[in-house]
């Protein structure tokens, strides 16, 4: 079984978008994001994306686009020399009250049993309290929220009764050099 740093999309890898990414024109990458996934030290990792697209099961893109969108980024992700393993979407509305909406854990645990993830060994960074929320519920080894995207908004929001302890990053880069550095226990 492999440790696995489970990611974000939005906020993480790239800008948020108030009405939401709608198609691949809209997307900014955060080019520090993407470098720091290159790094040969997270060779024993997997890397996976877990992202809500709320915006498909509002009727404002469909499926296809937003897998489209995924699909383009992880293209982008490996031509610049770094790695995705998997991502998992959840399409649904937050009113949906469907399993794998973050803050519930259901994309993480798809991904563990699907890729062999050892979830106590694994990490959950987003720039949002249902990242952390999801990271924690799965059974993760450490929760991240990023500064980045809505994270510095979400600090500002009173902590949800329900959060554990959970790291404050400026970056991914920051995130990815402290999970390293923790790597020596994994």
């Amino acid at each position: 079984m492999f440790p696995a740093i489970f990611l974000d999309r939005d906020g993480v890898l790239i800008e948020n978008r108030a009405e939401y990414v709608r198609d691949w024109s809209q997307v900014i990458i955060y080019p520090e994001a993407i470098r720091a996934l290159s790094s040969s030290k997270l060779k024993n990792h997997k890397i996976v994306i877990v992202t809500n697209q709320s915006a498909v099961g509002r009727g404002i893109i469909s499926l296809e686009t937003a897998e489209e969108i995924n699909d383009r980024l992880v293209h982008l992700i490996r031509d610049q020399g770094s790695r995705v393993d998997g991502v998992y979407l959840c399409p649904h509305g937050p009113d949906d009250g469907c399993d794998c909406r973050k803050p519930r854990p259901g994309l993480l645990l798809r991904a563990a049993t699907e890729l062999s993830l050892d979830l106590k060994r694994s990490w959950m960074i987003g720039d949002a309290w249902s990242d952390v929320q999801a990271g924690q519920s799965a059974g993760v080894q450490g929760t991240i929220l990023l500064k980045t995207g809505r994270g510095a908004d979400q600090l500002s929001l009173p902590r949800p009764a329900d959060i554990g302890e959970f790291l404050v990053c400026e970056d991914l880069p920051q995130a990815l050099k402290i999970i390293l550095a923790d790597n020596r226990k994994v």
